[in-house]
């Protein structure tokens, strides 16, 4: 192949040929890049479809890893190229930068390990929505959030005649006007005009014409025409407020500026300068070095710039009281950093700074210094010198010790912030500080703390630790933050007098402590989650509490209150709890209610029978949440005057007793769960008003048609909570990859909606097609991830979304298993096996607080990480699908996980971040294990999870799994035949096409047809039984052949699953009243509609027992008695959801000869349109008809709980000998096949299907 004079590059090319595609197949280091034009940026701003730009502005540039862009450059004469990503900022390349090593250095850190598909990933063009080079610097005006204005309109330059009026695209962009030519707006050639100071005037020498002109003796004006009155308005409106203001700022954040517009100089008035987010240069005509000449500048953000070394002209700007240099790659700073006297505020976070000069001491005046996120082993020595510093900000540094003594030596410090790496607290002398009164010492890895020494502290927050034990000094404490840790004992000394809040859930401790009962001013306490047995009675005394929390918990009583207590919100949820006090909502005995201030009540999760009536003197509780109890009797709240949220489900009610007339204020009501609750009319017209009323739906009779499988079916429930919108989508597919498995998915977007719904419609065949490359469960899952990554396309560049994908397939790889489950995930969503009646967790959660190594992952990569623990401010999770803008802190890379299903799992649940937050995995199983239906039991998840306090999206799938061996429906397990093998059914030899001729016996024409297009195959999943072919009898010769598998138990060497009509369409001599040709009497059951009848058989669900040591069947033998059937049982067909129809009952054992041929096995009963089959009166010779048989959408029948006998399947003894001569002659007559065609017999393909 001709290169362009180089050995790492080829030609040019528009598109891939064989040649191209045999140059790359040679070496895994070649590939390609699409270089795109400045018309692509302009095309992909106007609209977003616009992501695969037009050939003759895309170029395609095969090259090697080793290729240079300089090298690129000179191929396509191009003086540089640059390099966008994820629609984002756009940098420019330095000559050495190799574009395809960035593109696979890229894809690799994505997640992606195969060369090859490195390879095939880097050529395909909708990678330019995450990664694009141009040939021409672009700038996508549309991400610009500034924008107030634009248009294309004729422009001339200049107050004088000399130039031409040209079309030109105008932009007023903050506070600027922004002109440039049509052709060149996306390449940033363009002008910018300050506005702030100057004039926008009328010329009134031409219509509809305004002339901007900046401020300065060096001012420039543009004159620009617009088309419509309109137009001339709302331009000169909205230019004109941007000319009146008064604060000296220019932002040109997010512009992929290299150095700053020229006329910027001329502004003397700038005061504030914002350049986050470009990539600012050093020498050029408007690099950093060349700020010196803004004199009054006093503002400067360059956070953002990935400039790598600190600028030292930038300490020669002695006006600057605020500069902003975070994430820019510093490892040092300059001495000279000590001539800006006049700073105030300094930032440095996001870097990766060791130490800091002695020099900055010399900044008297700074009063912020931000050092966060870098690599900060102790407090520098710097900020003794520092003495209007009153907060140490060193979050997300290498602190692993620390030494309260430096702070001893800080008296002007007062707030601390050390969320870091932090193991020990050193205490040299038991001098106490009394300076400190703020300290967040959350994430780290105490597991003791001291800070009785602090004897001014006021508020702690020491969250996510591994604490054991706490002191404190309670001279001056006010809050108290320690959730999440182990604490067993918490010590304050003295009591705190001023303490205002405690929150100490999710702890080990088994008492309340003392102290925190003499607390005088508590007005919020939370104990929730820890190993309380009881409420002290000096707690619910407290005349300021008005926030007790004590939920999940051992709780047994509470104990009687006695006097007036101003409670507000009071959550008992989760005890054990068996009755209230009467007295608890009673008068007390100043007369006043002991709770009349109670607002919100949360008694759910307990084993409460009654609700003391006295709680209708609570006449300001708005909310009562009382589920999942034994209450039988409903509660006298109706009568309650601001009642709204009433939450009695899960309960043991019967009735309700309504009176006259409900609250007004009464919003929503939940029943649900109340199995014996029945509501009439009358009551259900009285709470016609509410605006969510829920109760439980009457279930509606489950019909074969909406049968899919036997091994799994699923039930989904999504409710929005308290938002306007649904952001969770569902993933299911019962019947995936021609029928062998299933998949199920959850997406939550949390924020948008957007994004759920596109994984949900792509995902699945995602999957589909990488499972056809690879038979690797981590491979193929890992790719579906990554690929539908890229698929989401322009979308995914700033939304993201959680993501849990299960699929289900026969397991190949463990002979003792069935199938596998494979689960793969990013983000929050999980899935939960139930195996054995216990969860088994399936997922991995990505998110700062649960998973230690993704948080420091995303530390080590100098992601700024806010106090609410998101990765700059936008989200918790680690891993997500979309979000590209977060690379690489965010990923797509899934955690994979694979189980081999088992008899004892009995169910998979699914679900969003909303359930998993309210539910834990022993209570989701517990609360669905018993339902049968398994819709009811997503809903019941999710009304759980709303029942304790969910306001967020929330959604649960429930699959309930049956892949045991009753299920199978394969020879090995069924019908066993003796044969040279082992095993041998009735195997089928096609017998060359004859004409439909009745026989002469029966009067039963042999002719079988198939009467189903491609699309009845491939929805329906059956098998066929006709007399086309020569059915070789139990002791006749039997050919050897294949076993017939069932789902469960694969054919190893298999690879292809085929599928076989399910209906059977038998034609009799019939004419088309019902009459049989050769009687005059019409037949009794058979349908007198027409002359086809159709016939469901599944052959593959016949098991035989016994049958190899059957006795010879004698012709005169008494037909046995009903008991001796059921030993000789033959048949049974096992159907789904199904306990009292579609049953073959016993037949008795010389009905055996019968059975030999598939077409007889139907001679006893008629089929119903309910699947079941009654005996047939006196007739002559009949096969079975079942006009009216279900269909099946697909699937296997699940095994009936117990035989109904209605549905046996028998033969009236009067015509037992009959029909037993009538297949005797029938096979006799049958002509035996000639020697020459036995040798090109074919079998009968026969395959795992079902009715």
């Amino acid at each position: 192949m001709k290169r362009n004079g180089s050995r790492h590059c080829l030609n040019r090319r528009s598109r891939f040929g064989s040649r191209e595609r045999d140059w790359l197949r040679e070496d895994v280091k070649r590939g390609c890049v699409y270089l795109y034009g400045a018309d692509t940026a302009t095309a992909t701003a106007a609209s977003a479809s616009a992501t695969a730009s037009s050939s003759s502005d895309l170029h395609l540039v095969l090259c090697t890893v080793d290729t240079p862009a300089s090298e690129i450059c000179a191929g396509e004469g191009r003086e540089r190229l640059y390099l966008q990503l994820h629609g984002d900022l756009v940098r420019r390349l330095e000559p050495t930068e190799r574009p395809l090593q960035i593109v696979y250095d890229y894809l690799s850190r994505l997640g992606f390990d195969d060369p090859v598909r490195i390879q095939e990933e880097a050529a395909n063009p909708d990678l330019g929505c995450m990664l694009r080079f141009y040939g021409e610097k672009p700038c996508q005006m549309d991400h610009l959030d500034r924008i107030l204005l634009s248009g294309i309109y004729n422009v001339r330059k200049g107050k004088t005649q000399l130039h031409k009026w040209a079309e030109r695209l105008v932009v007023l962009c903050g506070t600027c006007l922004i002109v440039s030519s049509v052709k060149d707006c996306q390449t940033g050639k363009m002008h910018i005009l300050p506005l702030v100071g100057g004039k926008v005037e009328e010329v009134k020498r031409r219509q509809y014409c305004l002339a901007f002109s900046s401020a300065g003796a060096q001012a420039q004006t543009y004159h620009v025409s617009f088309e419509t009155l309109a137009e001339y308005q709302r331009w000169q409106r909205q230019s004109s407020k941007v000319v009146s203001q008064r604060i000296s700022t220019v932002d040109l954040s997010c512009h992929s500026l290299e150095e700053v517009p020229e006329h910027l100089f001329y502004s003397q008035d700038i005061t504030y300068l914002n350049l986050r987010h470009n990539f600012m240069q050093l020498e050029r005509p408007g690099g950093l070095d060349t700020f010196y000449k803004f004199s009054q500048l006093k503002g400067l953000n360059l956070s953002h710039n990935k400039l790598g070394s600190f600028p030292v002209l930038l300490c020669e700007i002695s006006t600057l009281t605020e500069l902003n240099l975070s994430c820019n790659g510093f490892h040092d700073l300059p001495s000279q950093i000590g001539n800006l006297l006049n700073l105030q505020t300094l930032c440095l976070d996001g870097n990766f700074l060791t130490t800091l000069p002695e020099e900055l001491g010399n900044l008297q005046q700074l009063s912020s210094l931000g050092i966060s996120f870098n690599n900060f082993s102790q407090i520098p020595k710097v900020y003794e010198k520092l003495t209007m510093l009153d907060k140490v900000v060193m979050a997300g540094n290498q602190l692993e010790v620390l030494n309260l003594e430096v702070l001893n030596c800080m008296s002007y410090v007062k707030h601390v912030d050390l969320m870091n790496h932090l193991k020990t607290m050193v205490i040299e002398n038991l001098e106490g500080n009394k300076y400190i009164t703020h300290m967040d010492l959350r994430d780290n890895q105490l597991t003791d703390l001291d800070l009785s020494s602090l004897c001014n502290l006021e508020q702690l927050h020491c969250e996510r630790n591994q604490l054991r034990e706490l002191t404190l000094s309670g001279f001056s404490l006010r809050t108290l933050y320690a959730n999440s840790n182990r604490l067993t004992a918490v010590n304050v000394y003295p009591v705190p007098s001023l303490l205002t809040s405690l929150e100490l859930s999710r702890n080990l401790l088994e008492c309340v402590p003392d102290w925190a009962c003499e607390a005088k001013k508590i007005e919020i306490l939370d104990v929730s989650y820890n190993l309380l047995t009881e409420i002290p009675m000096r707690i619910l005394s407290s005349l300021s509490l008005r926030k007790l929390m004590v939920g999940h918990n051992h709780v047994q009583n509470l104990p009687a209150l006695v006097e007036h207590i101003p409670l507000e919100v009071l959550d008992i949820q989760h005890n054990l709890l068996t009755r209230l006090p009467d007295t608890l909502f009673s008068k007390a005995l100043n007369k006043l209610n002991k709770l009349e201030q109670l607002e919100e009540l949360n008694l759910s999760g307990n084993k409460l029978k009654t609700i003391p009536t006295t709680i209708a003197n609570c006449k300001r509780l708005h909310t009562l949440v009382a589920h999942s109890n034994h209450i039988s009797i409903f509660p006298e709240i109706l009568q309650l005057p601001q009642i709204q949220f009433v939450d009695l489900s899960c309960n043991d009610l019967t009735e309700i007793l309504i009176p006259e007339s409900l609250p007004a204020t009464l919003q929503d009501l939940d029943l649900t769960g109340n199995t014996n609750l029945v509501l009439e009319h009358k009551t259900l017209d009285t709470f016609s008003h509410i605006t969510t009323l829920k109760i439980d739906q009457k279930p509606l009779p489950t019909t074969d048609s909406t049968v899919t499988s036997t091994f799994w079916s699923h039930g989904l429930a999504e409710m929005a909570g308290q938002r306007n919108k649904l952001c969770i989508s569902a993933l299911a597919v019962d019947n995936f990859a021609e029928g062998v498995g299933a998949v199920y998915g959850m997406f939550d977007g949390d924020r948008n909606e957007e994004l759920p719904r596109l994984l949900q419609c792509t995902m699945a065949d995602v999957l589909l097609e990488e499972v056809q490359q690879s038979t690797n469960d981590t491979v193929f899952m890992a790719h579906t991830f990554l690929v539908s990554h890229r698929k989401l396309g322009m979308a995914g560049q700033k939304l993201g979304s959680s993501a849990l994908l299960c699929y289900i397939r026969p397991d190949t790889a463990d002979p003792t298993s069935s199938f596998s489950l494979t689960v793969a995930n990013v983000g929050t969503c999980q899935a939960v096996l139930c195996r054995s009646g216990k969860p088994l967790p399936l997922s991995k959660v990505f998110s700062l607080e649960q998973d230690p190594e993704e948080a420091q992952r995303v530390k080590d990569q100098k992601a700024i990480i806010t106090e609410d623990n998101k990765v700059n401010g936008v989200t918790c999770c680690t891993r997500l699908l979309g979000c590209t803008y977060l690379y690489p802190w965010i990923l797509p890379k899934p955690h994979i996980s694979s189980t081999p299903l088992t008899i004892q799992d009995e169910l998979l649940i699914l679900g969003n971040k909303a359930l998993w937050e309210h539910l834990s995995y022993t209570e989701a199983v517990n609360a669905v294990c018993h339902v049968q239906d398994p819709l009811a039991a997503a809903k019941k998840l999710c009304t759980l999870a709303q029942s304790y306090g969910c306001q967020d999206n929330v959604g649960a799938m429930v699959v309930y799994l049956n892949v045991g061996e009753e299920g199978c429906t394969c020879e090995m397990n069924g019908l066993t035949l003796p044969g040279p093998v082992g095993f041998a059914s009735t195997a089928a030899i096609k017998d060359p096409p004859k004409p439909t001729t009745p026989s002469s016996s029966s009067g039963i024409a042999s002719e079988f047809s198939s009467e189903m297009s491609t699309s009845e195959v491939s929805s329906e999943v059956g098998s066929t039984a006709s007399d086309e072919h020569n059915t070789v009898g139990l002791d006749a010769g039997l050919l050897s052949r294949p076993e017939r598998r069932c789902s469960l138990h694969p054919t190893p060497t298999s690879g292809v699953f085929q599928r076989q009509p399910s209906c059977a369409t038998f034609s009799s001599n019939q004419s088309d009243n019902g009459l049989d040709s050769d009687d005059d009497q019409p037949v009794e059951g058979v349908m007198t509609n027409g002359s086809k009848v159709e016939v469901e058989v599944d052959i593959h669900c016949c098991r035989g027992r016994q049958l190899e040591n059957s006795p010879t069947l004698r012709e005169n033998s008494p037909t046995p008695c009903l008991e001796e059937r059921a030993r000789g049982l033959v048949f049974g067909i096992r159907r789904q959801n199904s306990v009292s129809s579609g049953i073959l009952l016993p037949v008795s054992k010389d009905k055996t000869e019968l059975q030999k041929s598939p077409s007889t096995s139907c001679l006893y009963g008629k089929k119903l349109s309910n699947g079941s089959i009654v005996p047939l009166g006196d007739s002559l010779n009949l096969i079975e008809v079942a006009t009216e048989a279900p269909r099946k959408k697909t699937g296997y029948f699940a095994a009936p709980a117990q035989l109904e006998p209605e549905d046996q399947f028998v033969v009236p003894r009067d015509l037992e000998e009959e029909v037993k001569e009538q297949m005797k002659h029938h096979q006799e007559s049958r002509p035996e096949p000639d020697s020459s065609e036995e040798g090109r017999t074919e079998l009968a393909e026969e395959f795992d299907t079902a009715l």
